[in-house]
Parts: structure tokens; C-alpha cells; sequence
């Protein structure tokens, strides 16, 4: 008996109906997403949809430990004075462009995102833009939209820069040279003309007013590393982390309890008060809520019975079920989180292999990774680098409202499954 079978009809389709209400307040932004959020979470539970130890089940506790982890050793690092150098560093390279300043921010996020993961480049990168922002006294939505955006295609190329990646990866047996070798050529052609996009939407703020130009002509980098030892501690610590990512199936341990292991180590040197305050608990607490109304809408089979139509729609022509797979993972995971959408269809490529001995599996898994990562960048609320750098540009007075971010998010996300598509289609079907 399934899951939804034990709740009446009614019960069944109250997590749907959560669900959109849900996006839709947050999409209006009148009130705090978090609120919306644990909202929703404590209303599957105590309309009983989902039982205590349902949602906390629900929770990708790995996601938070990576994030809460990361969180510290940033702050730890940025006490030191690195952040600020490497942001006052960028900006004396770019000769006063505002163009080529979000260039040089996005190209390192894409490439960082790609060796460590894209939630750990936008906390290194976004707090460089927004110190850097206001530095210059400018806005640093663009910069930061640009960053966000790089982080979830450059985490596209690899086993181990975006969540759905290394889920994909485990369930598949597929190793990180192979991710590397068959996703990085699509993304290294995606980048540049994503990028390209940004920048002529965005081509009349980032021209920098003559006193801007001047702070970065006067920019001295003397005095500010403050910590060198403490530096140094930090920089090995993540490169420490960042190794062990790579490696961490071989230790049986997840990223996440890497990054808290080396949150842990830093924290030895570096416990001060305020690098608690500083980790950003509002985006904690919404991904803890939006995974417990997510895993009421998968207990139900609302999501289940969405890919099982569409496995049926494409009556098991491989060409079909390649493409339309590619896009149905990028839509639905700029609405419903690829991390939680992923989960779900993984066990349902596996049961097509199974049914259909003769097809070859590995298109589809690269169908579903690109699909799930890319259309991270639809909403917002597609991607956890979209959420914290959300966050973040609000933390500063910038808000970056949920439709301005769709209306480019949304764009770069067609733009990137239209050329994976021809990619696919090139590669694997002809």
C-alpha cells in the first residue's frame, strides 16, 4: 500500500496545494521566505501528512552540514583578510570596467564551483562582490546575479560541483573523470554565451561612475592580510576539504560531514562569537523547511506519478525519453529543488534499465544531471547558491526580488538546455 493510500483524498493533495501557495507568497516576497517555509513544514506535521520523524527523514541533513561547515571556514577566513585582499586584488586587474569586474567574478565562481562546489564558490565570491560593492559604492545585484548564475553551471561539469551531480554519480557508479569528460565539453561552450547574455542585460549598470573608476585606481592592498597565520591555517584547511571531497567515496563520508569536520578543526584557532552570527541560519532554517514540505509532496506520489506519465508519453522511444528527460529535470527543478527531484527520478531511470535491457543508460544519466543543475538557475529557489546569495544582497540592503531573478534565471536556463540538447543529440542519439 503506498504512502499516499494511508491519507484520504483530501489529506493527499493538501501538500500540493501547500506547495504552490507556498512558492507563490514567496514569489509575491511580502513575507520572509523562511517564515513561508517553516510554515509549511510545521503544517504537514501537524496536520499529520508527515510525522515528526517523517520530516526530520525528509531533511538532506548533508546539505546543511556542507552548508553550516562551509558557512564557518568562510568566516574564518575572511577574519584573516584574504577575501578582501582577493576582492580588492580583482578589481585593480579590471582598469576601472565594470564589465570586465563581474567577468573576473563570475569565471572564478564558475571554475571553483566546478573543484569544490557551487554552494562554497558563491560563499567565497559572493562575499568578495559585496565587499567590493561596497567598496565602490555601487549595486551589487549584477555582479551578484552573474555569480550565482556561473556557480550553477560551472558546478555542472563535474561529479562533485553540484549536489544532483554527486547523487547521479553514487546511484550510477559513474566515476569523476567520466562526469568530467562527458559534461565539461557542453558547459565550457554554455558558459561563455550565458555569460555573454548577462552581461548586455545588465551592460548599462555595470558602467562605473568616474569616482568608482578612481577608488579602484586608489586601491592599495598594504596591510590588508590581518591574520597571516591564521590565513594560512584556513587556506590548508580547505584545500584539506576540497581534497577530500574529491576522494570521498573512498572513506565513505559525505561532503557534508567533511566540511563540518573541517569547521571544526578551524574553529580550534578561531571561536569568536560573531563567526556564529555571521552564518546565515535564516537560509538554514528555509532549507530545512522547504525539505520537509518537499518530502510531504513525495509521500503523496504527487511526484512520482508525474515521471511515471512521463516515462509513459514518450512510449519508450530513447530519443524522446533523452530530451524530453533533459528538459522535464530543468523545469521541474527550477520549481521543486533538484536535490529532492533528482532523489525521485534516480530510482526510476534504474527501473527503465531494468525493463529495457537493451538501452544504454548513460545518456539519461547525463540527461538527468544536466537537466537537474541547469535549471537550478530558473528561480531562486531552483538552486541552494541561488538562496544564500539571496540572502546575502538582502544582508546588505540589495534585494534581489524573486521575478527580476526569474525573468534572467530563466532565460540562462533555456539558453543552456537548448544547447545541451543539441549536445545530447550530437554525442549520444545521432
Amino acid at each position: 500500500m503506498s504512502a499516499a493510500a494511508t491519507l484520504s483524498p483530501q489529506m493527499a493533495m493538501l501538500p500540493n496545494i501547500v506547495l504552490v501557495l507556498a512558492y507563490i507568497f514567496i514569489s509575491l516576497e511580502k513575507v520572509p521566505k523562511v517564515v513561508i517555509a517553516l510554515l509549511a513544514a510545521s503544517l504537514m506535521m501537524i496536520t499529520h501528512v508527515v510525522s515528526q520523524e517523517e520530516a526530520f527523514a525528509s531533511v538532506d541533513w548533508n546539505v546543511i552540514f556542507l552548508l553550516v561547515g562551509m558557512m564557518i571556514m568562510v568566516n574564518i577566513l575572511k577574519e584573516t583578510g584574504a577575501i578582501r585582499y582577493l576582492a580588492l586584488m580583482a578589481a585593480k586587474s579590471v582598469d576601472g570596467s565594470g564589465m570586465k569586474l563581474m567577468l573576473v567574478f563570475a569565471t572564478i565562481t564558475a571554475v571553483l564551483s566546478a573543484f569544490l562546489d557551487n554552494v562554497t564558490a558563491v560563499l567565497l565570491i559572493g562575499s568578495v562582490t559585496t565587499a567590493i560593492a561596497s567598496r565602490l559604492n555601487i549595486s551589487p545585484v549584477p555582479y551578484l546575479v552573474a555569480v550565482t548564475l556561473s556557480s550553477n553551471i560551472g558546478g555542472t561539469a563535474t561529479l562533485i560541483g553540484d549536489p544532483p551531480n554527486i547523487m547521479v554519480g553514487s546511484a550510477s557508479g559513474l566515476s569523476f573523470y567520466e562526469f568530467l569528460v562527458n559534461l565539461a565539453p557542453v558547459i565550457i561552450v554554455i558558459y561563455p554565451i550565458c555569460m555573454a547574455v548577462v552581461a548586455w542585460i545588465y551592460r548599462n549598470d555595470l558602467k562605473l561612475p568616474d569616482a568608482a573608476k578612481q577608488e579602484m585606481a586608489d586601491i592599495s592592498l598594504h596591510g590588508v592580510i590581518t591574520d597571516k597565520g591564521l590565513m594560512i591555517k584556513s587556506i590548508l584547511v580547505l584545500l584539506l576539504v576540497v581534497s577530500c571531497f574529491v576522494v570521498h567515496h573512498i572513506f565513505h563520508l559525505e561532503p557534508g560531514t567533511i566540511a563540518l569536520a573541517g569547521a571544526s578543526i578551524l574553529l580550534l584557532f578561531e571561536n569568536k562569537k560573531h563567526i556564529w552570527d555571521d552564518v546565515e541560519w535564516t537560509t538554514i532554517f528555509f532549507f530545512i523547511g522547504l525539505f520537509i514540505l518537499i518530502g510531504a509532496v513525495e509521500k503523496v506520489g504527487t511526484i512520482e506519478y508525474l515521471a511515471e506519465r512521463f516515462f509513459d508519453v514518450t512510449q519508450g522511444d530513447f530519443t524522446i525519453m533523452t530530451i524530453a528527460l533533459l528538459w522535464m529535470s530543468g523545469v521541474l527543478s527550477a520549481i521543486i529543488d533538484n536535490i529532492p527531484y533528482t532523489a525521485t527520478m534516480i530510482p526510476l531511470v534504474k527501473q527503465l534499465g531494468i525493463h529495457n535491457p537493451e538501452i544504454t543508460l548513460e545518456p539519461l544519466w547525463w540527461s538527468l544531471a544536466l537537466g537537474a543543475c541547469l535549471g537550478g538557475n530558473g528561480t531562486m529557489i531552483g538552486a541552494s547558491a541561488n538562496v544564500l546569495v539571496a540572502d546575502m544582497a538582502h544582508r546588505h540592503g540589495h534585494p534581489i526580488y524573486f521575478l527580476q531573478f526569474m525573468k534572467i534565471g530563466g532565460l540562462i536556463m533555456v539558453i543552456s538546455l537548448a544547447i545541451s540538447s543539441v549536445y545530447m543529440w550530437l554525442r549520444y542519439l545521432m
